[in-house]
């Protein structure tokens, strides 16, 4: 699997049938940051939950066997990210 590959199947993830599935990725992320931030009893935004959502991949290629899907889901996650903290600064 190459760079090319990676990035193609992380994008059919962002862009595809999961938006159907589970609905605007900002406003989940929006969602997960409420819950987490009520969880911690400290302020968590959309854009930190990408970013550990990225964070939690890497942890995973640490421990063993590691599938294509962890570097998949570590690019869309990113991606994720820097669309979150783009829209913030309109």
């Amino acid at each position: 699997m190459n760079t090319s590959e990676i990035l193609k199947k992380s994008q059919n993830l962002v862009d595809g049938a999961r938006h159907t599935d589970y609905g605007d990725k900002t406003e989940n992320h929006k969602n997960i940051a409420k819950l987490w931030s009520a969880y911690l009893d400290t302020k968590i935004n959309a854009h930190d939950v990408a970013i550990m959502m990225a964070l939690l991949k890497m942890a995973r290629t640490k421990l063993g066997a590691v599938s294509k899907d962890t570097y998949i889901d570590m690019a869309a996650y990113g991606a994720i990210a820097g669309e979150i903290k783009f829209k913030e600064e309109k």
